[in-house]
């Protein structure tokens, strides 16, 4: 996704704007057809991101806060696994996502040290450690299929802690979290969708290693 969109939550649904990501939450979409005010030939926008513990998601978006980030309070901390790809089929791609999700196994991510796209890109971030190798497979098995396309750079798991501020806001933010370091597990994706109102919907979160709920028995359910 964007680093510019914009995230609020509700229950388990999640939603996030863009200019950065949640706003209510919605249930899964059952058929093919594209979101609002989007034309079939358009396609639908979607995303992927792997979410953080509610407690380390507010530490960070008050460092981020810190650093006269705007989006602060609009994107929550996040690993982004897919970013905007367009698909013209919603249904193979809820079943791609699903199947990816079901051949992953819970992870534990750690988040260690900065780094910075400068001078490409005015941003800040978090480097991922434990974890890198498990966001880069995901990306590859993701970013394939129905979501199969060109990106302009090569994928680089890394979670943004200041984005499109001042230069000496960058330089504070690389020295103030130097030596940040903190470890959590990781038992889900969010599958996203971009709506025709800048905010990323999510649509759907899949638990790792496990069957989707419309695919278990009724035992199960």
């Amino acid at each position: 996704m964007s680093s510019a969109s914009r995230v609020t939550a509700s229950g388990r649904g999640r939603a996030v704007r863009n200019g950065p990501r949640p706003g209510p939450g919605a249930a899964p979409r059952q058929g093919a057809a594209p979101g609002p005010g989007q034309t079939p030939e358009e396609g639908i926008s979607i995303g992927v991101i792997l979410g953080f513990p509610a407690e380390i998601a507010t530490e960070l978006r008050r460092w981020r806060a810190s650093f006269g980030d705007p989006m602060a309070a609009t994107v929550p901390a996040h690993i982004t696994l897919v970013t905007t790809t367009m698909t013209q089929d919603w249904d193979a791609t809820l079943d791609h996502v699903r199947e990816v999700a079901r051949s992953q196994q819970p992870f534990t991510v750690t988040i260690a040290g900065t780094g910075s796209f400068r001078p490409v890109s005015p941003v800040v971030f978090l480097n991922v450690e434990d974890g890198f190798g498990e966001c880069v497979s995901l990306h590859r098995r993701l970013q394939a299929g129905p979501l199969e396309r060109e990106l302009p750079f090569a994928y680089h798991p890394h979670v943004t802690v200041a984005h499109d501020v001042a230069p000496e806001s960058l330089d504070e933010a690389e020295a103030a979290l130097k030596d940040y370091r903190v470890s959590f597990p990781v038992a889900s994706m969010g599958l996203y969708e971009h709506d025709d109102n800048g905010i990323w919907q999510l649509r759907e979160e899949l638990d790792f290693g496990t069957e989707p709920d419309n695919r278990r028995g009724p035992a199960a359910r």
